[in-house]
């Protein structure tokens, strides 16, 4: 073809494994009139696809990503393009050999066949292994390699032949034209191409393309390293591509994996080398391709002493030579997951970027599901694009997180553990007088948030041992009993806390009503000043979102949703916005600064700083309005997060310090303590058995499933009402209930605390799975100090999901026997829910 079709349905921009998937899947979809596009000839066009070492180990901690990989080992499977060999991660020391303990229970959780192996098995298993400087491995056998391109080549032939593709190789594009916010042509130096959605799936480059229709894709090139040695001799009688387990050297971030008769050697250990986009040489320039950029061996001296170490009869075999050595580049993101997902700048323009082999193809059905019927089979929220806040797109944030990230690639990242580059960037009015009382600060989209406060350590002293200590370190990582004790501070007196990080929209016009009515699952037509806890669906009855919505006038809605959740749920509504701009909605996060005040005296330190009527009969819960406290005009919701009397108060961003100061000397008398995030948004949480997006709500599971069904269901229609009704019409799958464990005492004889994504097993240790084959696995976990028990949460198949019911969990090698204490919604500290009510 010397030039381009007119038009198009879609337009894939990049012909590497993602765009070939992405063409098939969505040809599978029934879309016709794809085209697709490379400035590559084909079928290696140069991208990451064609220098990638194309072996795949299938458990990742993340269910997402493990489940894309799972999803495209299948793909690979079904094409015959893909190898199983086994493969084993091996440890060099003990904190590597606990973190193994760690896949092991994230395998279980996810349904993969896994073992630990001692040294002298993996040398059974890879006998060219110095077995002698290492501890042990994990070992699975369904790892395996794959060729990718051919893999790639025969997804396109397979759009091709059902008739739904064209192919348009060496072609570059030159601009994507944009008309009142959406997608109107590809540009290109062979002609322009009409098309209303365009699908960016150009890896290293995907910046740039993304950067002409006004959008951000916020990813960084980056260099990994690796060298092919050989010939060796004792792969010269394989037949085949690989004949022994590929090696993960976890503790030197390096990897050793046979390719035919040579061996290759990568490595993430070298300082991060990152590439701008626009410097990428082009074909033309790149004497091997532009994404392998000649190799800098200083960078990799030390990894490969590390791989000498490791395997010396192979690497120390002077007959033994480097045969191709590059500095191959990848994509890097600021929090380590691929964007994947509508832009939130312009309609129709999807980003598929940043995606490793093993899990393009899951990857690409996802989003072509996506794209078509908005109900991806697997959910990847966590994936969305949507989910950065402008801050987090700039080139300084994005350099900063993927060069901290990048040594992080095989490395022992805990559950809570903190960026450390470019942080301070979003503090809330009350941060200096955080700082002066010692506070702990986490963050959370940008924002600095106390997750306990120095300041409170003699509580300690007051609770003694009802603070529920760690001795062992991994599990007091990030945390201290401090969390606990103001917690209890809270329950027994009244505490406040920084609750600025919300993500505040209003929502208003003359149709924000009926709107609402669409977007809501529970009933909004409240009379002004009601507030409304609400979930939004897909259509197919998966959680979207979990929020809380004010009543401020008859058209006029205030929306508060978590920091973290907070631009998925922004592209949600405004996605769903009336096109004749009978709907407005105002993003105000920056302008409304809060702070939660709860605990039993709460009352009484609202009362003495404001005139307003505070008492239960002329303030009652879940009502809101706005009061004076002092020379300040702030908005009071009464609601709670944690199972107490209270309230939540949001003050103009600029007044936000004279608010702390009136509670803060208004609380005094009432001891008042200030309580980090660690209570809001776990202790108190937890024994509650309140839910939270991301952990136990998802799309996924339903609300029936969650316990969040409400006993009526509204008349007015709303996203998902049909599949929800179906969904109440038949018997769960699961229930998710709430567990504490029966003893916490390791074989160590230290007590252990879980932190989340542990398996959940019977009491003989087998894996719980429902009918629709979803194991089950720790949703949340923490402390619960006022029940002095460690609370879990997770879904469990009706056989289990009864009160009493004995089960175990999993934690680094160790099986804790637990039990069942609610099934559904029904908190473990105060049932009744009288002391929020009060």
């Amino acid at each position: 073809m010397s030039g381009v079709p007119a038009q198009a349905r879609v337009v894939v921009i990049g012909a590497g494994i993602v765009g070939n998937s992405m063409a098939y899947h969505l040809a599978q979809q029934g879309w016709k009139e794809i085209v697709l596009i490379d400035k590559g000839s084909l079928p290696n066009p140069g991208g990451s696809t064609g220098h990638a070492s194309n072996f795949i180990f299938l458990t990742d901690h993340s269910k997402e990503m493990t489940l894309f990989t799972l999803d495209s080992v299948r793909q690979y499977k079904e094409l015959g393009v893909f190898t199983q060999s086994g493969g084993v991660e091996v440890a060099r020391t003990t904190e590597r050999m606990d973190e193994l303990k760690r896949r092991m229970a994230s395998s279980k959780a996810w349904g993969i066949d896994a073992e630990l192996v001692s040294p002298a098995e993996v040398k059974r298993l890879v006998p060219f292994i110095n077995e002698k400087i290492i501890l042990g491995g994990f070992s699975t056998p369904g790892i395996g390699t794959v060729d990718s391109l051919r893999g790639g080549t025969l997804m396109r032939e397979k759009a091709q032949a059902m008739g739904a593709l064209t192919v348009v190789a060496s072609t570059e594009v030159t601009g994507i034209d944009v008309e009142n916010g959406r997608v109107r042509r590809v540009r290109t130096d062979k002609g322009d191409i009409e098309t209303e959605t365009v699908v960016i799936t150009s890896g290293i480059w995907s910046p740039r393309l993304a950067r002409m229709a006004g959008a951000a894709i916020p990813l960084s090139p980056a260099v990994h390293q690796m060298i092919s040695v050989g010939p060796v001799p004792l792969f010269a009688d394989t037949v085949g591509e690989i004949k022994y387990p590929i090696i993960r050297d976890m503790d030197t971030n390096g990897y050793e994996r046979q390719h035919g008769g040579d061996l290759e050697v990568g490595s993430y250990d070298h300082r991060p080398i990152l590439w701008e986009p626009d410097d990428i040489p082009s074909l033309g320039q790149s004497k091997l391709s532009p994404t392998e950029l000649p190799f800098t061996k200083e960078d990799f001296d030390e990894s490969l002493e590390h791989a000498l170490e490791l395997i010396p009869d192979i690497l120390g075999d002077p007959s033994v030579g480097i045969r191709h050595a590059i500095n191959g580049l990848l994509s890097l993101t600021p929090d380590g997951l691929p964007l994947l997902g509508e832009t939130p700048e312009v309609k129709g323009l999807w980003s598929v970027a940043a995606i490793w082999i093993k899990e393009a193809p899951g990857i690409a059905r996802c989003v072509a599901e996506w794209m078509t019927s908005g109900v991806p089979e697997i959910d990847p929220s966590g994936s969305d694009i949507a989910r950065f806040y402008d801050h987090q797109k700039t080139r300084a944030h994005i350099r900063g997180r993927t060069a901290e990230g990048f040594n992080k690639t095989y490395g022992i990242v805990h559950p809570r553990e903190q960026w450390e580059s470019n942080r301070r960037v979003r503090v809330s009015p009350f941060y200096e007088r955080e700082k002066a009382l010692g506070a702990v600060f986490f963050e959370t989209a940008g924002w600095e948030r106390p997750n306990w406060y120095a300041s409170n350590r003699p509580l300690l002293d007051e609770y003694g041992e009802r603070v529920m200590p760690r001795r062992y370190e991994w599990d007091a990582r990030w945390w201290s009993p401090i969390i606990n004790a103001e917690h209890l501070a809270m329950r027994d007196r009244v505490g406040m806390v920084d609750l600025s990080a919300f993500a505040v929209f209003d929502i208003a016009g003359s149709c924000a009503l009926d709107y609402m009515q669409k977007m809501c699952v529970v009933q909004v037509n409240v009379p002004v000043g009601r507030v409304i806890y609400t979930s939004l669906l897909n259509t197919a009855g998966g959680i979207k979102a979990d929020l809380t919505v004010m009543r401020l006038g008859s058209n006029h809605f205030r929306v508060v949703t978590g920091g973290a959740d907070g631009m998925r749920d922004r592209k949600w509504f405004s996605d769903h916005l009336p096109e004749d701009g009978a709907v407005q909605i105002t993003d105000l996060t920056s302008s409304w600064a809060t702070i939660g005040v709860w605990g039993p005296r709460a009352r009484d330190l609202l009362q003495s700083i404001t005139d307003a009527d505070v008492s239960n009969e002329g303030f009652p819960f879940g009502t809101c309005r706005f009061i004076d406290i002092g020379p300040v005009r702030a908005l009071a919701s009464r609601i709670s997060y944690v199972g107490e009397l209270g309230w939540e108060i949001y003050v103009p961003f600029e007044q936000g310090a004279r608010l702390w100061d009136a509670i803060w000397e208004a609380g005094k008398p009432q001891r008042i303590a200030p309580v980090g995030i660690g209570v809001y948004g776990t202790t108190g949480r937890l024994e509650k058995c309140y839910r939270a997006y991301g952990n136990e709500l998802e799309q996924e599971f339903n609300l029936v499933e969650t316990g969040l069904a409400r006993p009526q269901v509204k008349p007015q229609d709303f996203i998902g009402k049909e599949a929800y009704l179906k969904q109440r019409a038949e018997p769960p799958a699961v229930t998710l209930c709430t567990m504490t464990i029966d003893d916490n005492t390791s074989r160590s004889g230290f007590k252990r605390f879980m932190m989340g994504r542990e398996p959940v097993l019977s009491p003989q240790g087998k894996r719980l799975v429902d009918r629709h084959g979803r194991g089950s696995y720790v949703t949340s976990a923490g402390s619960g100090p006022s029940v002095g028990k460690t609370i879990l949460m997770s879904f469990l198949p009706p056989e289990q999901a009864k009160a009493g019911t004995k089960l175990a969990v999993e934690y680094f090698g160790e099986q804790y026997p637990a039990t069942v204490a609610v099934v559904g919604p029904t908190p473990l500290f105060d049932p009744q829910n009288t002391r929020v009510r009060s």
